[in-house]
């Protein structure tokens, strides 16, 4: 590769984080320096700002996150918003709608906060993958009796609305009524849940913009990521990477393929492709 990468964007979960979902101080060292050489290094995620990690809110340097998909860009320095592209209360309730006819954890980000239905949320463990994401869910989350009535409440645009589901067959069924409603783009983090943000938001375009913003160009914007969610970050960019135990599909479109994420595989990519192209 013989391009210089000045932005950096990180999938969180199963891509940046280990399976504890900390940070190694492997990573956090060569995060450092790419900081300190002057690349601008970020979380590209399905979180809210709530939910990010404390350990990247407050790392030295780093300024910028891309959350809940791509449909807001933050100035974590400023606490400012710098691009946001919001899904209408309306469509909103639509899909809420949906998923609220299935065995599902319902939820939905607003403005940086995740307000999620506290019933279903009683038995968190039966939905969620791991006991990790059961921990991440119940300390990063806004527990609210009705999500629906949440969102009449705060009266704002939505940055996304989530399910997590019980059982997959409900979900494929979901993901077909939900394709019925305009206006909407759905993605999934992982095999149980479903994304719901305002049609055409995906962190790749969210990378671009901030980019544009920074006076970055496309082609110096480096990505990595595992899931489906990513797939289009990583061909919106110039140069994807897909960590070792990501899904097939974000492999088959990768331009490396780095270690795992319990491996520091994003450390190893940004140390071979960032720290080592800059001291040349």
């Amino acid at each position: 590769m013989n391009r210089l990468i000045k932005m950096v964007g990180m999938d969180l979960d199963g891509t940046l984080l280990n399976s504890q979902k900390k940070l190694s101080e492997y990573t956090r060292k060569i995060l450092a320096q790419a900081i300190e050489q002057g690349c601008i290094v970020l979380a590209a995620t399905g979180r809210p700002l709530s939910a990010l990690p404390k350990d990247l809110i407050d790392f030295p340097g780093m300024k910028y996150a891309v959350t809940t998909n791509g449909a807001r860009v933050l100035d974590m320095e400023r606490k400012e918003t710098i691009y946001a592209n919001l899904l209408p209360m309306d469509i909103a309730q639509q899909v809420l709608s949906v998923y609220q006819e299935y065995d599902v954890i319902d939820e939905v980000f607003i403005n940086g906060i995740g307000y999620t239905h506290e019933e279903p949320m009683r038995r968190v463990d039966e939905y969620a993958d791991n006991p990790t994401m059961a921990n991440y869910m119940l300390t990063t989350r806004t527990l609210v009796k009705d999500v629906g009535e949440t969102i009449q409440r705060i009266g704002e645009p939505i940055d996304k609305v989530r399910a997590i589901f019980k059982h997959s067959e409900e979900r494929q069924e979901a993901i077909k009524r939900l394709q019925e409603i305009p206006g909407i783009e759905i993605s999934a983090s992982s095999p149980n849940d479903l994304d719901a943000n305002k049609s055409g938001i995906n962190k790749g375009l969210a990378l671009v913009k901030l980019g544009e913003f920074l006076g970055i160009k496309r082609e110096e914007i480096m990505a990595c990521g595992d899931d489906i969610n990513d797939l289009e970050m990583l061909r919106e960019v110039g140069f994807a990477v897909a960590v070792e135990n990501a899904r097939d599909e974000v492999k088959n479109i990768a331009d490396y393929i780095t270690d795992t994420n319990d491996n520091d595989g994003v450390a190893k990519a940004i140390e071979r492709f960032v720290l080592k192209r800059k001291e040349k």
